[in-house]
């Protein structure tokens, strides 16, 4: 006999949740449970522990019959793994990396293989602006600013006559930009040469590795030609004895990389927004019928499958199920996008999150959780979100396998 996940009969030991078929095996279980947690006695029927986090079953995107308990990676292409059964929405938001789910953390932050930063895998109703947009943001406004001036100073060695560099002395020009380049490159841009760096020790180079190497370059390049000149040859210098430098460019490089970012950054913040309107569709509590045929409110989380719901006048149907009694028009507009009500009846299936009309309904629970139909959209939206194409990993194990198995 299988255990059911939604099973109501559940013991903790040693910080796991066991879940059994009925009371008694719960009873035997809780009077020695090492008896039958190591083998020493007849093991208790149809007890199973309730899985963790870790202990979830991984496949491979590219190779589905690859599955194993816990992240890790593909031993046929190296990709991460990928969880076979998504978790339900929850109030508590994990961040992980879009390119290494393996990644979760409580919080946001940094990925420690690639640097990029963590974005959320689950979605919550009280969820604040993304961290990375405000500050990415911040940097973008700030640097711009900056920028401004040495895009003027270069327009200006192009117009007729030079009018700027008249009235700036060329050796005090490399400074000005020196100085208005430098917070740009090195403020603006330290994500960057943080996650170029982490992609080179990791050897899993990204677009951030050529971003910090070519903005590194010009930036370094051109300090020397400010600092000392001296050291160049001739044929380096113009008329009027400099040597060329390159602030602007590396400057500009580092607001259009955090211009993509921030635009990036809010189109994902407008799918979370979504998401997060989506949970609201949701209600909080059910109305459950008991054995006596006494009703009570009870929190969503706290409904299981078989048992009986009153879904009220006016009243939003609380999970997927099937109507017992009552006949009433239920407002579906939600799944289907027709605005006709659609009238139910004994047999008739109702769908979670969609409102009940003027009638009285009595349904019968068969998908709860992570299996309704709202909670599998909402999924499915958050993992759109977050995903990447195989060619965005920069990743040749990840990308070639997809390509093979396009062609045959």
């Amino acid at each position: 006999m299988t255990v059911r996940v939604d099973s109501q009969h559940r013991a903790e030991h040693g910080g796991r949740e066991y879940l059994f078929c009925g009371a008694g095996c719960k009873r035997k279980f809780e009077v020695d449970p090492e008896r039958y947690l190591h083998g020493t006695g007849t093991p208790v029927p149809h007890s199973v522990a309730a899985p963790t986090n870790d202990e979830a079953l991984y496949t491979c995107p590219m190779h589905p019959e690859v599955r194993q308990h816990g992240p890790g990676a593909c031993p046929k292409c190296g990709m991460a793994l990928e969880p076979v059964q998504a978790a339900a929405p929850a109030t508590k938001v994990e961040w992980t990396c879009p390119m290494h789910p393996q990644i979760v953390r409580d919080g946001p932050g940094s990925c420690p293989i690639c640097g990029m930063a963590l974005e959320p895998r689950t979605v919550s109703l009280d969820q604040e602006e993304n961290p990375e947009l405000v500050d990415m943001r911040r940097r973008f406004f700030v640097s711009a600013a900056l920028a401004a001036p040495l895009l003027l100073m270069m327009l200006g060695a192009v117009l007729p006559g030079q009018p700027i560099h008249r009235l700036v002395p060329p050796a005090l020009m490399g400074w000005i930009e020196l100085v208005l380049a430098a917070p740009v490159v090195l403020w603006g841009g330290w994500p960057f040469f943080v996650r170029g760096w982490q992609s080179i020790v990791n050897r899993s180079p990204n677009m951030f590795t050529l971003i910090a190497l070519g903005v590194g370059v010009a930036f370094g390049y051109s300090l020397v030609a400010v600092i000392t000149p001296n050291v160049f040859p001739p044929s380096f210098r113009d008329q009027a004895g400099r040597v060329g430098t390159y602030f602007e460019a590396a400057a500009v490089i580092v607001i259009l990389v955090l211009l993509g970012q921030v635009l990036e950054l809010r189109a994902r913040s407008q799918t979370g927004a979504a998401i997060r309107a989506l949970l609201g569709l949701a209600p909080k509590t059910a109305r459950r019928i008991g054995p006596e045929r006494n009703e009570e409110d009870t929190p969503l989380e706290h409904v299981h499958v078989g048992d009986r719901l009153r879904v009220r006048p006016g009243e939003k149907v609380p999970v997927d199920g099937i109507v017992v009694e009552g006949r009433s028009a239920v407002d579906e507009s939600l799944v289907r996008g027709e605005p006709i009500p659609v009238e139910k009846e004994p047999g008739s299936r109702v769908v979670g999150g969609t409102v009940n009309g003027t009638g009285s309904l009595i349904i019968q629970a068969e998908k709860i959780g992570s299996e309704t139909l709202l909670a599998r959209i909402v999924q499915m939206v958050a993992e759109a979100q977050r995903s990447r194409a195989p060619i965005q990993t920069g990743s040749r194990r990840g990308s070639f396998p997809r390509l093979f198995s396009l062609r045959s």
